[in-house]
């Protein structure tokens, strides 16, 4: 009670102090520091330049300030020699927990000011993209939250030394740390949360959500020490240890701090959103596991329940296999490292099962015993926070009301050693989202609304073939677009594997617009765009994941995550040097020019039949396979001549 009635007192004096209103208007101005000078998020997207970084660097900028008043305003007795005075009158320890809510209020009043300061700049600088969400979230966690931990630890070095100076250097030293030593780690850098980035469109909750995991679990950690400090404060002319010995006379002082220092501890091992725990990404002893003798994959099924207001998924998944081994095998499944697996069935009955702590790539490994029997299906419920390898980057496993993502072992877990069976790796998946969000699916079937619930979400199926899936979900309008051309190619035979010469065929066919506009027309168009990117993808894959270039040798440089998103190629981890990315990309040059001097050669030599086809075209909108054939089928006086007449019963264009 006599902290709550010596409280306004001491607000008002502080709030008269020139140092502290100097200490504000710096902090309001700091975050100018982050558009010239200190840009740790160096993503160029709007948010990050114009968002992340004035805010990061505002916190970092403000902790410090707050943090040297703070040690001023303790100091401020004993250098104005009336602590003796002011202890006899009222116990340090009130004053001390007096002055601390003081300075925290002013810390309050400090972000609120600089929020509505940086609003109509950050407006005006990011336009379109900017929100009011993104706006609120990145100044409280990244500046909000860090002028707290700035006072807490300044308040815990004097509290403990009774120096200003070295708690001046011990404050600086850990503020150093930091910004240098703990910089790689992202759970140790207290004043300087690691935000690699942040998307102009979506994918920021999940930094949001990391970041204030990680503040939360230092203000538990410094608010447990500042109160060890608290009972550490001198009185009555005692020394420390005489003053410690005192204070923890009430046995809920020690038991609180004991407390706080607990629950950061868990805090700091039970994070949910990111598995640190396999740095070294060039393991891949998964990749070694050997094929379950006599099982076979027949057909997955999945049903998978995201919660976007909390980050978490839930989902039941059944797999049916064929076992003519005679005996129990042991079946591996990818998982992501923060799902945890429950009710494990085989054909009805329990099974055992082990889930490993290693992870490589982001999965853990889940073994499951499967029984003799010819035909098994095994059934499985998972839930949890879908965990990413890499704290700050974009376009990964996300969940939020505005955008989802989730791939391979985060949609369901994966089956690593069970060799496919005549239909391949089939699957059908459910998925049930929010009634605003359009459920994509990436190298599957087109999904569709199977079910509507009451309380307005809607279940979504698709189909597809792999051992994995990517699918985006989001808020967004689909509307169809015509292109200016596309050639559709047909499969005459399953391919599970593809030569190096077929892919180079395919290039040479994807460049063949492009190629042919520059020969008839002299000129070129962006209707090729989509060939050109899908050349260079398939060139890519040649040279840093499929070993086909002898430059570069048999080495897989790809994390074996597809960059097929927003974001995805400029937050992709990449474990390889500066200069080896220059050969792969001077290689990839290579393939795709080379691809493009032979297509140039067939259409030069060819130029009749591709004349016949472009005027066919003309006329008839599509040219169908038989027609195509024709062309070549005619001699070739007649070619450029007569190119409706092919064949003369197909004059109406085909759909």
């Amino acid at each position: 009670m006599k902290t709550m009635r010596l409280f306004p007192l001491e607000l008002k004096r502080l709030l008269q102090s020139r140092l502290t209103w100097l200490t504000m208007a710096l902090t309001v101005l700091s975050p100018v520091l982050g558009l010239v000078l200190y840009k740790p998020a160096t993503s160029t997207t709007m948010l990050s330049m114009y968002l992340a970084n004035p805010a990061i660097a505002g916190g970092v900028a403000g902790a410090i300030l707050f943090g040297l008043l703070t040690i001023f305003e303790l100091d401020r007795a004993c250098r104005s020699r009336v602590d003796i005075l002011t202890d006899a009158v009222v116990s340090p320890l009130t004053t001390a927990l007096t002055r601390l809510l003081a300075l925290l209020t002013a810390a309050v009043l400090t972000v609120g000011l600089t929020m509505l300061v940086w609003l109509p700049i950050s407006t005006g600088l990011i336009g379109s993209v900017f929100t009011g969400a993104n706006y609120v979230l990145a100044y409280l966690l990244f500046m909000g939250l860090a002028l707290p931990l700035g006072i807490l630890t300044a308040a815990a070095a004097y509290q403990f030394t009774r120096r200003a100076d070295l708690s001046i250097v011990l404050f600086i030293a850990f503020c150093a740390l930091s910004l240098t030593v703990w910089a790689a780690e992202w759970q140790l850098c207290w004043l300087n949360p690691c935000v690699w980035a942040l998307s102009d469109d979506f994918s920021n909750f999940r930094v949001f959500r990391s970041v204030a995991w990680m503040r939360f679990t230092w203000l538990l950690t410094l608010a447990g020490v500042w109160t060890f400090s608290y009972l550490c404060i001198r009185q009555y002319g005692k020394d420390v240890f005489g003053s410690l010995a005192r204070s923890v006379r009430r046995l809920y002082r020690p038991v609180i701090a004991l407390a706080l220092l607990a629950c950061s501890g868990t805090a700091y091992a039970a994070q949910p959103f990111i598995d640190h725990s396999n740095p070294d990404l060039t393991v891949m002893s998964f990749y070694e596991i050997p094929y379950a003798e006599g099982v076979t994959f027949v057909r997955r099924t999945a049903q998978v329940f995201p919660d976007t207001d909390a980050g978490t998924v839930t989902g039941r998944a059944s797999y049916q296999f064929q076992n003519t081994s005679g005996q129990e095998q042991s079946v591996s499944f990818g998982i992501n490292p923060g799902y945890a697996i429950s009710n494990v069935k085989a054909n009805g009955a329990d099974v055992p099962f082990t889930v490993s702590d290693y992870q490589e790539y982001n999965e853990a490994l889940l073994e499951v015993t499967i029984p003799a029997e010819e035909d098994v299906e095994l059934t499985m419920e998972y839930s949890g926070f879908p965990q990413e390898s890499l704290p700050t980057m974009q376009g990964g496993k996300e969940l939020s009301g505005e955008y989802l993502c989730l791939e391979n072992s985060a949609l369901s877990p994966r089956v690593m050693n069970v060799m496919p069976g005549e239909a391949g790796y089939p699957a059908e998946i459910e998925i049930t989202l929010p009634e605003n969000m359009l459920a994509i699916p990436f190298g599957s079937s087109e999904a569709k609304v199977v079910a509507k619930h009451e309380d307005g979400t809607r279940t979504w199926r698709y189909e597809q073939n792999g051992a994995g899936g990517i699918l985006y979900a989001g808020d967004y309008i689909r509307e169809d677009i015509e292109a200016g051309g596309m050639t559709i190619a047909l499969p005459e035979e399953d391919r599970s594997y593809l030569s190096k010469g077929y892919m180079e065929d395919q290039i040479v066919a994807l460049l063949g617009g492009r190629t042919a506009e520059e020969l008839c027309l002299g000129d070129i168009s962006t209707g090729a765009s989509n060939d050109i990117q899908r050349a260079t993808q398939i060139a890519r894959k040649m040279v840093a994941s499929y070993g086909m270039s002898e430059r570069i040798g048999t080495v897989c440089f790809d994390s074996g995550h597809e960059e097929v998103f927003i974001g995805r190629t400029m937050a992709q981890g990449r474990s390889y040097s500066e200069t080896v990315a220059a050969e792969i990309d001077e290689e990839i040059k290579r393939v795709v020019g080379e691809a493009g001097a032979r297509c140039r050669h067939l259409l030069e030599t060819h130029r009749a039949q591709l004349d016949a086809v472009a005027n066919y075209l003309l006329q008839h909108e599509t040219m169908e396979r038989e027609e195509f054939v024709a062309v070549f089928d005619q001699p070739d006086a007649q070619k450029a001549e007569q190119p409706t007449d092919l064949p003369a019963e197909k004059q109406e264009p085909s759909l």
